[in-house]
């Protein structure tokens, strides 16, 4: 098979290809594919959406229910620009509104301007889901060697992680995904907590993300506290981990960078149970580098 070219409509997508070492085969982004820094500087945005840095979570999460309960659409696709980038396959999903534009709006844009692209769907709910869609794009793009490799390079940091904690006590660990309102963790985010040696809380494993209340965040009785949210990379999250401190009175509060390391199903998710491991068990795990974790309480 000759080389493809690919259009990601996700930034977790992007940086998949970037990992499985297709960066040069990519030709289109989304506006929030900002890993690596060349994937939306050098390729051509084909998803836009609104700019919601100066809104609060609290604007951003009206902003989110108005659209829906409207229909409304939170990214718009350049469709024109898509078509000019003549791709062969198109990386999407339909795990989440919120997150990315559903697979079902490229199939209609693809039917409207005549283009034969494939597409291909990427919603994994579980650690292990994650860590499959790795081997299935590399497949789609013909190259499933690629995709073994990266798997087995981050399933044996996975295993040096778990090799590290093994028999140590586990925190208790909740995760606080969004703050106002306050959303609990979903899908494969507990699953980085149990990897890392944790035993997650008032979570919801595989299932989606919801609204609760910070009282059934609390009661369990965490011993430790991670605040984050998606959309946000270390310094927002450590402001909004500032406002949860009178939720978890002696708790251990740490920030992470949210969209690097947590809620977006990619590579560097192992990156992130290295870091939620150097929070639990620091003397057990390397430190986790400068913008990743700050503890606030």
């Amino acid at each position: 098979m000759g080389r493809m070219r690919l259009v990601s409509l996700l930034p977790s997508a992007t940086e998949i290809v970037y990992a499985l070492g297709l960066g040069e085969d990519l030709v289109g982004v989304t506006f929030e594919c900002d890993e690596p820094a060349a994937a939306r500087s050098t390729k051509t945005v084909v998803v836009g959406g609104r700019d919601t840095k100066a809104m609060t979570p609290a604007e951003i999460d009206d902003y989110v229910r108005a659209q829906m309960a409207v229909g409304g659409d939170l990214y718009t696709l350049h469709a024109d620009a898509l078509a000019g980038l003549a791709p062969d396959l198109i990386l999407t999903q339909d795990l989440c509104r919120v997150c990315a534009l559903p697979s079902g709006h490229v199939d209609d844009a693809l039917a409207h301007l005549g283009c034969r692209a494939d597409v291909l769907s990427l919603d994994p709910h579980t650690l292990d889901d994650v860590l499959a869609s790795f081997a299935e794009v590399a497949r789609a793009v013909g190259v499933p060697e690629k995709g073994r490799e990266l798997t087995a390079r981050l399933e044996e940091r996975l295993a040096r992680v778990a090799a590290a904690v093994e028999g140590r006590p586990r925190p208790k660990v909740a995760v606080v995904e969004w703050v106002d309102p306050p959303f609990g963790a979903g899908h494969w985010v507990p699953d980085l907590i149990t990897a890392a040696g944790g035993e997650p809380v008032a979570g919801r494993p595989g299932q989606r993300s919801v609204q609760v209340t910070w009282a059934e965040l609390s009661a369990p009785g965490p011993d430790v506290v991670l605040v984050t949210p998606c959309g946000y990379h270390l310094e927002g999250a450590v402001r909004q981990a500032e406002s949860v401190k009178p939720h978890f009175p002696g708790a251990a509060i740490w920030a992470i960078d949210g969209d690097g390391l947590v809620v977006r199903p990619g590579p560097r998710l192992v990156d992130g149970v290295e870091a939620i491991a150097a929070i639990l068990h620091p003397d057990a795990v390397p430190q986790a580098p400068p913008g990743a974790i700050q503890r606030v309480a």
